[in-house]
């Protein structure tokens, strides 16, 4: 293997890929730029206050963008086939380490939720981790519902039921509906019955309301959700200095670094909520454009999945970019007041090297599809070897 490969913007291979796949790749270096130069801005104060070094989180994310492309070449070089017939390893090991978060003295706790694993400097968040393979498996799964016998079916529905739990028990309600959405939205695009899909949706839409219903700091987040301001220095506090950030960009913002809610007004401003600190600076501008970001790699997944070769790759295009574009919708909602408070980061903006390895690997897939697809159209098809005979004897005798 081509050791450029592995290197970062350094694949001498990008100049033969689909078209598609050339400006997904594009589109993801503008989106992770931005996103880099957005977390500077916003983690700047809280890194200095905290470790005397305003850089301690951007140099942090650095190191895990170096990581995350070295994977993220080795995928978009790697033939899919390959990975889908690996991904199940990866998605037992993941589930082991979702349960592991739930071992006291192994999960690592923060915000009265045990999502992590440390493991010497490196913390580990297993649910951001499966997302791209629980993507592949539930294409690989979908794809070939019809030829697959009904204990296949169960099993895997069994092991899929088994993640949302392990993901939802730590608590994390939003990443088991991100999740849960995925894989019924997939099913959706694979054709199956109405009847399971109406009775699975049914079913998540009760354990959703079960998990509120039980726990009562999911049940405080919806109610001051709907009027923030009855609360606004308890339950609605974060909602309310998120939308004070937003209505504080107007137009055009307030300009670069110069965000006043990052001033430990708005908690965790470089994680959950940093698109509020990304609207005050830039502005409605600013945030209609990564909207227009985010339609653009919508609209590129969609003509890939338009494209692909076969129903399995399909179903992986449709999954990466439900995931990714879903995620970020999910997050600007919470951000502007449209979705109750969660705790999902936005896709190459949010600190995490988790969430970056996650996004990038989901990315590379999808870029992956799109360039076996082309490869499959423009392979030519070589001459039998009688008719070359033929026509070698013909030039012959004249």
């Amino acid at each position: 293997m081509n050791l450029r490969r592995l290197i970062p913007f350094f694949d001498d291979s990008v100049s033969s890929w689909a078209l598609e796949a050339r400006l997904l790749r594009w589109l993801t270096l503008i989106w992770l730029f931005v996103g880099l130069i957005m977390l500077f801005s916003a983690s700047y104060p809280v890194a200095e206050s905290h470790y005397g070094d305003g850089l301690y989180y951007i140099k942090r994310q650095l190191a895990w963008v170096f990581f995350a492309f070295i994977c993220f070449n080795i995928i978009v070089n790697l033939p899919l086939r390959k990975m889908l017939g690996n991904t199940h390893w990866f998605l037992a090991l993941c589930l082991l380490l979702i349960f592991g978060t739930l071992i006291p003295g192994v999960g690592k706790k923060a915000f009265d939720a045990a999502r992590w694993i440390a493991l010497g400097p490196i913390t580990l968040q297993p649910s951001e981790l499966i997302k791209p393979f629980l993507v592949l498996q539930s294409a690989r799964l979908f794809g070939q519902w019809e030829r697959l016998s009904w204990s296949v079916r169960l099993s895997w529905l069994a092991i899929f039921c088994l993640v949302l739990l392990g993901i939802l028990a730590q608590p994390n309600l939003s990443t088991t509906a991100l999740c849960g959405m995925t894989i019924w939205l997939i099913a959706l695009a694979a054709g199956l019955p109405y009847k399971y899909l109406g009775g699975t949706a049914f079913g998540g839409l009760m354990l959703a309301l079960m998990s509120i219903s039980l726990k009562e700091y999911q049940r405080r987040r919806v109610m001051s959700f709907l009027n923030p301001w009855a609360d606004p220095r308890g339950d609605g506090y974060q909602l309310v200095q998120s939308l004070l950030a937003v209505g504080s960009g107007e137009t055009w913002g307030v300009g670069f670094g110069l965000s006043q809610q990052k001033l430990f007004y708005l908690p965790i401003q470089d994680t959950d909520f940093i698109f509020a600190v990304f609207a005050e600076e830039f502005g409605f501008a600013g945030s209609i454009v990564m909207l227009i970001i985010l339609a653009l790699f919508t609209t590129l997944g969609l003509i890939v999945a338009l494209k692909a070769k076969n129903t399995v790759n399909q179903l992986v295009a449709i999954g990466v970019t439900i995931v990714i574009v879903g995620q970020s919708l999910l997050h600007i909602g919470v951000s502007t007041g449209a979705l109750p408070t969660t705790g999902l980061p936005l896709p190459m903006f949010s600190y995490g090297g988790n969430s970056m390895i996650s996004s990038l690997v989901s990315i590379a897939l999808l870029i992956r599809v799109a360039r076996e697809s082309s490869e499959a159209e423009v392979v030519p098809l070589r001459k039998p070897q009688s008719q070359n005979f033929r026509q070698r004897r013909i030039l012959q005798k004249k």
